[in-house]
């Protein structure tokens, strides 16, 4: 799956997902935006791609902004035709029925998982469309495909997500833009290490295994996939 000459937008490229998609695209040769908030943390991506540094741009913006979209597309753009855009952009809520959990929870989530997703597709269809094409990729979660008790508002945005990519792919299609999901399971990150330190890891998938799935959605072999929800998960 080469990107050779191919423009990519990964939007939260700085954490440990994004981080994986970044350097796998770049490995493929193809060049890339990646976005995030802090500009340390594109500092250190930036180093972390070596040789392929020049390859490798940082575009500090909040994508669940339309401002902060517009601003990661725009980047993106001045270094010609965008032909993916990828969001990894997301947060976690969780630990407790839905009558005690906070009251905020609901809001919060649906600015960390549907907002980003929502202010990308509006900034970044009709690049790709002028393109003459291209994949938009939103990592979504297991946890939209079905009941999630003790996590219910993070499903819930979870499953806003999914809603989304499958209107957006049906809105685009006759435009040769590719709009789908990855749902992984639990990845295995340093922080859900932390998180769960007893927790039997064997199930847990790798950012490199999500990583390989969303260059596959964006590659000319899923020429024919649009409106997909992908799971990745191990066991």
């Amino acid at each position: 799956m080469r990107f050779d000459g191919r423009n990519v937008l990964v939007a939260g490229g700085t954490g440990a997902l994004g981080r994986a998609v970044a350097l796998a695209f770049l490995a493929e040769g193809a060049a890339v935006v990646a976005s995030g908030r802090r500009r340390s943390e594109g500092e250190a991506l930036l180093a972390a791609a070596a040789n392929a540094a020049g390859r490798l741009a940082f575009a500090e913006a909040d994508v669940a902004t339309p401002e902060g979209a517009a601003r990661a597309v725009a980047e993106a753009g001045r270094r010609g035709p965008l032909h993916a855009v990828v969001n990894v952009v997301g947060g976690w809520t969780g630990g407790a029925p839905i009558a005690q959990a906070d009251p905020g929870d609901l809001m919060r989530m649906v600015a960390a998982n549907l907002a980003p997703g929502w202010h990308l597709l509006r900034a970044a269809l009709p690049a790709l469309a002028a393109a003459g094409g291209g994949a938009f990729v939103e990592i979504a979660s297991l946890a939209a495909a079905g009941p999630q008790p003790g996590q219910a508002a993070y499903a819930a945005s979870k499953a806003a997500a999914l809603s989304l990519v499958l209107s957006a792919a049906e809105e685009t299609r006759r435009a040769g833009v590719r709009v789908n999901a990855v749902l992984p399971g639990t990845m295995d990150t340093p922080a859900n290490r932390s998180a769960m330190p007893e927790a039997d890891r064997s199930a847990w998938v790798s950012t490199a295994d999500v990583a390989r799935t969303v260059l596959f959605l964006c590659s000319g072999e899923a020429a024919a996939v649009s409106g997909a929800a992908i799971p990745a998960r191990r066991g």
